[in-house]
């Protein structure tokens, strides 16, 4: 009997802009097929984190409704994005004694055991991934199931997050109604949409250049090795143009979409100015200052990602290179500038081959959306056909956000009908 069709969605609540994307399944096809994309601006978050709960709930409806009218897919439920500097990854190591073949169940409790480390009240534990597992002083073992053997212990890294910040977001979720399959931090969700296995074993960098925030995340030998979140974005780069070039927020936003480059050598034509045109008035401004002003702050975030390989021991040792994604990625030269900052390959990555409006989400700012998708699809998406009316919560894994038993929909209003 044929699979029942199937529908997944991920929702990437950006500090600039909310995300979604929803895929499709019949079975039969190896990828989802793209049924519905959408992008809204959001006000109502500051680096990566709720400041206001009525603008963020807005700006998720108006996504999903946008989402809800191209797919003709009703919402229920969705894997969203974490994101902000307190999101911090670490290692850890969980043991427990078998005596017997090991099972999956083997597996759940050592991950657990990993996870019993000291943390502050007010942060909790996001994702644990193993790298690899020992048994009875073997090891490097990979996958131990089957395996014999009385000790088995794991290396983890496991990534936490402060707790008021993932309750925000789970109000922002009940004012649409959404349920919550998973949380997953977006540099994550981005690099299982655009990197591929052999570049997580060979070694990769995925750098996500946010609006507010640049994701780090760092694969070798197959395993997660190392994330980070810092808090310097592209509209750090609107903000400096502003500054520099003493105009407003909105022509400098202009000029950075227009005629900010990586690299000078990125410009396209000979002219030496940079011609913006706003309200019918006509703003000119040279070309080698808007250079100056971005080269400086691209020079900062990517000291800083830098700094962040040499913790770890990965600077310039990373054969799979630099992929880079998010809506920061469409710079044009931006692969050349890693590629001479990093001293490593660069390339930007985009979510390709899928079916349906695959053209809509051939760029890097949709890789995380697009990750999401993925991953609500393989945690089990929803199973029920297409027009089918509200049916509840469902039933989501990884859910820890469903504890918040107060109704915010009651209380700031009924976002979608």
């Amino acid at each position: 009997m044929q699979e029942s069709s199937r529908y997944a969605v991920g929702l990437d609540i950006g500090t600039s802009y909310v995300r979604a994307v929803v895929g499709h399944l019949d079975g039969t096809d190896q990828k989802p097929t793209i049924i519905g994309v959408s992008s809204e601006p959001n006000n109502g978050m500051r680096k990566g984190t709720v400041v206001n709960l009525v603008n963020t709930a807005q700006a998720v409806d108006k996504a999903l409704e946008a989402a809800e009218r191209m797919s003709g897919h009703q919402i229920n439920e969705a894997t969203i994005s974490v994101n902000g500097n307190h999101v911090v990854g670490m290692s850890s190591q969980g043991v427990i004694a078998v005596g017997h073949e090991i099972a999956e169940d083997d597996l759940l409790r050592v991950e657990e055991a990993a996870t019993v480390v000291q943390l502050p009240a007010n942060r909790e534990i996001l994702e644990v991934t193993p790298r690899s597992y020992q048994l009875d002083g073997q090891e490097n073992i990979k996958d131990p199931i089957g395996m014999t053997g009385v000790r088995l212990e794991v290396d983890a890294h496991v990534i936490t997050a402060l707790g008021p910040h993932l309750k925000n977001l789970a109000k922002v979720c009940e004012m649409t109604e959404t349920h919550v399959n998973q949380r997953v931090l977006a540099g994550l969700a981005a690099s299982r949409a655009v990197v591929t296995e052999q570049q997580t074993e060979n070694g990769v960098v995925v750098i996500d250049l946010g609006g507010t925030t640049t994701n780090v995340v760092v694969f070798e030998e197959g395993d997660l090795q190392h994330v980070a979140v810092l808090p310097v974005g592209s509209v750090n780069v609107t903000n400096d143009l502003a500054i520099g070039l003493k105009t407003d927020l909105d022509i400098a936003e202009k000029v950075k979409i227009d005629h900010a480059v990586a690299v000078p050598t990125a410009h396209k034509n000979n002219s030496k100015k940079a011609v913006v045109k706003a309200d019918k008035v006509t703003h000119e401004f040279e070309l080698e200052e808007i250079d100056m002003i971005v080269d400086a702050r691209l020079e900062e975030i990517f000291e800083l990602v830098q700094k962040e390989l040499h913790s770890i021991g990965r600077a310039s040792k990373l054969p799979g290179g630099v992929v880079l994604t998010g809506g920061g990625a469409l710079m044009p030269g931006i692969e050349e500038y890693a590629k001479q900052a990093l001293q490593l390959s660069a390339r930007v990555g985009k979510p390709s081959g899928f079916g349906g409006m695959a053209d809509q989400i051939d760029s890097p700012a949709y890789a995380a959306a697009v990750g999401l998708m993925l991953l609500d699809l393989q945690g089990g998406a929803s199973a029920s056909q297409q027009g089918g009316g509200k049916s509840g919560k469902g039933s989501g894994i990884g859910d820890n956000l469903g504890s918040l038993t107060g109704k915010i929909t009651g209380i700031f209003g009924k976002f979608r009908s």
